[in-house]
């Protein structure tokens, strides 16, 4: 049964005249009489009496109407609810370390800020860690700092960043071939990460040669070796360069990337999913 058919019988209990009804609603007679006869064809048994022109509610259509009439109402409330405020509900996002920990927070601060009726279950991942909650249905939208290239995966850029080598070593040139600093202790995120992925990549052979002294995977674990031992080298976000931190400049290396939320290609793409998602990217272009 349909909730159209449902609001054509409590009126009509109300109003028995079929003639009537229709035109106050615009409809047909007969649309009336089909969706009544559809109602009671869904349950077996009439629920008016047919005496001439009019509809009278008989004993199983008082029945029907009293076991039923609260929870039509509770369901009209809930219909009137989403087409008043369609921005609502709960929506389950992750974002890779970089962008859990410097970009989201605000983003998420504010657009909750500006709705009401809104949760954000939010977690912090890998990027590999995303992409398979994405493709297990685990994640409404994930928001990632590498490539992804899964089918049944859509991606949409977000912005654009730039990777740095960072050390505490005053001592160290502004700008050195980067073979000029494998006498360091690299320190590197761990495997799965889009920032140790890409730094690996764009330094092509090289990478061959780096040895990586040890693996971290949050940033103030990182930092406080960065302070606390001179020798310690690393590659990070632009957006997570603070003060302590010196940048290496690495000559004929730049290394650029891009910020990516993605979403399964059969996701329902609600008004929440779609006003955060278009929200995320206009502050991702302020932010970056």
């Amino acid at each position: 049964m349909t909730l159209k058919e449902l609001d054509l019988f409590y009126l009509l209990s109300e109003n028995s005249h079929v003639s009537q009804l229709s035109k106050k609603l615009s409809i047909s007679q007969s649309a009336v009489s089909l969706s009544i006869k559809s109602l009671e064809n869904k349950l077996g048994e009439p629920l008016f009496d047919r005496i001439g022109k009019k509809l009278v509610l008989n004993e199983r259509g008082r029945v029907f109407k009293e076991k039923t009439y609260k929870s039509f109402l509770a369901l009209k409330d809930a219909e009137n609810f989403f087409k008043k405020d369609r921005v609502s509900g709960t929506l389950h996002i992750a974002s890779s370390k970089t962008i859990g920990n410097f970009i989201m927070p605000q983003i998420v601060f504010d657009f909750l800020s500006k709705y009401q009726n809104i949760e954000i279950k939010k977690e912090i991942k890998n990027s590999l860690q995303i992409i398979e909650m994405i493709k297990n249905g685990k994640l409404d939208i994930g928001f990632i700092e590498s490539e992804c290239n899964e089918t049944d995966i859509l991606k949409e850029t977000m912005g654009n960043d730039e990777l740095i080598v960072v050390s505490c070593d005053e001592t160290l040139p502004d700008e050195v071939y980067i073979d000029e600093l494998f006498c360091k202790k690299w320190i590197l995120r761990e495997k799965g990460s889009g920032t140790r992925d890409i730094f690996l990549k764009e330094i092509g052979e090289f990478a061959k040669e780096l040895e990586i002294f040890m693996e971290y995977s949050d940033f103030e674990e990182v930092k406080k070796l960065l302070q606390d031992n001179s020798e310690v080298i690393t590659c990070i976000s632009k957006v997570a360069l603070q003060k302590g931190l010196k940048e290496i400049k690495l000559k004929n290396i730049r290394i650029k990337r891009s910020f990516y939320c993605i979403f399964h290609k059969n996701k329902y793409k609600s008004k929440l999913f779609e006003s955060f998602k278009q929200f995320a990217k206009n502050r991702f272009k302020l932010l970056l």
